[in-house]
């Protein structure tokens, strides 16, 4: 059942992805354009940007980009130039929308774009078809290992800000990440948000869940680059390269090298701030050592386990997050939702009705109405303040005003819960006095969703801490 999943679906709004135009590069590099047709026979358009100067026999690099629809290949500009400064042919594409949309995607088939890359870059004139490699970032940096362990072409993978961990696992420490950068702590951290994210996985709208990186990084072959700024707020850079550096070993693949780079975040460019802000500049002796790297491993002398560069800043570890039991799966949830829906917005709906007709007989009680308006705010309010909090959650959420820690929207949403339950305990205590059998039924079902309510706002963090 994807009722759950279609109602936060429903919440998204999808722009169309721009169409990017053949990029312009300064004078002393060349642009040539390509077509190549990626997975699924999908035509895909792209640009090999080279040294100006005569030669032949370079390494090439296919550079594959991190989550998006339809990202252009202009966003990759920067990394094509420099590289392309250290010597190199470099081949960016603009990346798919068909069949890639935030809740669709499948890196199996975005690793076939890759490939098809790969085979184009291997043809240009002034390319050594033995020494093209790919490059991947951030989920980049799921797709491009998937590539390289299904092709002997690939002669090198290059990883910036790469995740080791399962997608729901990062992407559920990455917004709690920015939410505790931001000074939120308690329930909505800690409950709230990962037990969204499972929800929404359950529903079947979180792409690749459970995809493993692991078992994916046990079987590559090529010497492996990996790169991560030490203020990466979306891939937790103490925990994904020791776990790297584990997969590849226990598949026998010791040729890699590990570099992490002060004042740089999850793309490897500078930041002024920790992290928050992106500057269009490469952080220092980034492009210098791709470029030497690969010369190095293309001439057969790969570095053999080698990790330097500053430590990483990770306040938080990140926590695994299993798929939901039957109890809290996005079917119940949805069944709870109309179960609120039907018990706290019915009661309103059938007094405006008495009303119109005219009928006095029944005394409304407060506390029903408290029962009514609480759980209405407490339910619709929650869940919509999430979602908005998830979709804010780039790289610093923002969750508005703080008290102690707390967003002043989360501790209203938690007032109201509570009278929630204040009122429906009243209510029920004054059901026995309620007037008349339709009267008992109409408050009964109000009690009910009461009831049901205690427990689902507990589950959701609006009753703790």
């Amino acid at each position: 059942m994807r009722i759950f999943a279609a109602i936060v679906a429903a919440l998204f709004l999808l722009a169309p992805p721009a169409v990017a135009a053949p990029p312009a590069v300064p004078g002393d590099l060349t642009v040539t354009e390509v077509s190549f047709r990626g997975g699924g026979n999908l035509v895909l358009h792209g640009s090999v940007i080279s040294p100006a100067r005569a030669g032949s026999g370079r390494s090439g690099v296919v550079l594959v980009h991190g989550a998006g629809a339809g990202t252009p290949r202009e966003k990759l500009l920067g990394e094509a130039v420099a590289f392309a400064r250290q010597g190199l042919s470099v081949l960016i594409y603009d990346k798919r929308s068909e069949g890639y949309s935030l809740f669709e995607r499948s890196y199996a088939q975005l690793a076939d774009d890759a490939l098809g890359a790969v085979e184009t870059l291997k043809k240009q004139p002034e390319v050594d078809p033995g020494k093209v490699g790919i490059w991947g970032l951030s989920e980049g940096g799921w797709v491009a290992p998937l590539a390289a362990s299904r092709s002997g072409d690939i002669s090198f993978v290059i990883l910036v800000g790469a995740n080791a961990l399962q997608p729901l696992r990062q992407q559920t420490w990455a917004v709690a990440a920015g939410l505790r950068k931001a000074g939120v702590s308690g329930s909505l951290v800690g409950h709230a948000e990962p037990k969204l994210y499972r929800a929404i996985a359950d529903g079947g709208m979180f792409p690749e869940p459970y995809h493993d990186p692991e078992a994916v990084l046990a079987r590559l072959r090529q010497p492996v680059l990996g790169i991560w700024g030490v203020n990466d707020l979306l891939t937790p850079p103490r925990e994904t390269p020791p776990i790297m550096a584990r997969a590849l070993e226990d598949g026998g693949n010791r040729q890699y090298t590990f570099r992490f780079f002060a004042d740089a975040e999850h793309a490897a460019h500078q930041t002024p701030d920790g992290g928050v802000t992106r500057l269009p500049e490469l952080a220092p002796g980034y492009a210098e050592m791709v470029g030497s790297w690969v010369g190095e491993v293309t001439s057969g002398r790969a570095p053999v386990a080698q990790v330097s560069g500053p430590a990483p800043v990770q306040a938080d570890d990140s926590v695994g997050v299993p798929p939901t039991e039957w109890w809290e799966s996005s079917g119940v949830q949805a069944a709870a939702l109309m179960l609120f829906l039907v018990a706290f917005g019915g009661y309103p709906v059938v007094a405006l009705v008495r009303r119109i007709r005219r009928r006095a007989d029944v005394v409304p009680l407060g506390a029903a109405r408290l029962v009514s308006a609480g759980g209405l705010v407490a339910v619709a309010g929650g869940f919509s303040y999430l979602v908005y909090v998830l979709m804010t959650s780039g790289k610093l959420a923002a969750p508005g005003p703080l008290v102690v820690g707390r967003p002043v929207v989360w501790l209203a949403l938690q007032a109201a819960a509570v009278v929630t339950v204040v009122a429906t305990v009243l209510t029920a205590v004054r059901w026995r006095r309620s007037a008349g059998r339709g009267e008992k039924a109409r408050l009964g079902l109000l009690i009910a969703g009461g009831a049901a309510f205690v427990p689902w706002a507990a589950y959701w963090g609006l009753l703790l801490p």
